[in-house]
């Protein structure tokens, strides 16, 4: 009895743990068309680097060296790498809705904390865009002073700092579009400022055996695919 009982329990975990994965059928449908699109091209992608650079994924796997922390927007026209003809490894990467750096915010002081103190990076950019929705969305929201409906979703209380910024601005002698650029060259030196004063930066600041860090504020022109550098500071700034 105890040895059929061994037995059965012993089946059980063996198609648990070691049964081989199933093998989900190819994506045929229509409304995958678009994921299977990005697998033929990570494929296509592969074999070419492959073919130019036999040991690039291999050198790659043992780990990263970049000297440049870009914090952006998550809006899919900007891609970092590809605005910059960067290859894999070269940027360390923090993207969010209106290239927001808030001292408040885990994630991007997480990221900035790694980036500096075990990756090793020497550049900190924190890149806007032009025709950034974001920006137009706190515009937007500038011009009712009264209470906002949508207050308590994570998007209105995200972009209120931004919100509180654009309110603070003189934009009445300005074109819409004028306007808009504004709010995006502000938004830069905001968070680029916010950045100067995080803990990350003001420590390899403070210490002069750090690797010198300097943090820019650039914005992408959407219209030109060409990047303008708005600021600069650095530990003298």
């Amino acid at each position: 009895m105890l040895r059929a009982t061994y037995i059965y329990g012993l089946t059980i975990l063996q198609n648990l743990f070691i049964t081989p994965p199933q093998r989900l059928p190819p994506l045929h449908s229509t409304s995958h068309k678009p994921i299977q699109n990005l697998l033929d091209a990570n494929k296509e992608w592969a074999q070419s680097v492959i073919k130019d650079t036999p040991n690039f994924f291999a050198q790659s796997a043992i780990g990263q060296k970049p000297k440049i922390l870009w914090i952006g927007c998550s809006d899919s026209r900007v891609p970092e790498s590809v605005i910059t003809a960067s290859k894999p490894g070269d940027i360390f990467v923090h993207r969010n809705v209106a290239n927001q750096f808030h001292l408040d915010d885990d994630s991007a002081l997480s990221v900035l904390t790694f980036a500096i103190k075990e990756v090793g990076v020497e550049h900190v950019i924190l890149v806007g865009h032009t025709n950034c929705g974001g920006a137009m969305a706190c515009m937007e929201a500038a011009k009712n002073t009264a209470a906002n409906p949508d207050a308590s979703s994570p998007l209105t209380r995200w972009l209120g700092p931004l919100t509180t910024l654009v309110r603070s601005l003189d934009l009445s002698a300005c074109s819409a579009s004028e306007a808009l650029n504004k709010v995006v060259e502000a938004n830069i030196i905001k968070q680029v400022d916010n950045i100067c004063k995080s803990e990350p930066i003001t420590t390899a600041w403070a210490n002069p055996d750090a690797k010198k860090v300097t943090v820019y504020g650039w914005m992408y022109d959407l219209a030109e695919g060409r990047i303008k550098e708005i600021i600069v500071r650095d530990a003298q700034a």
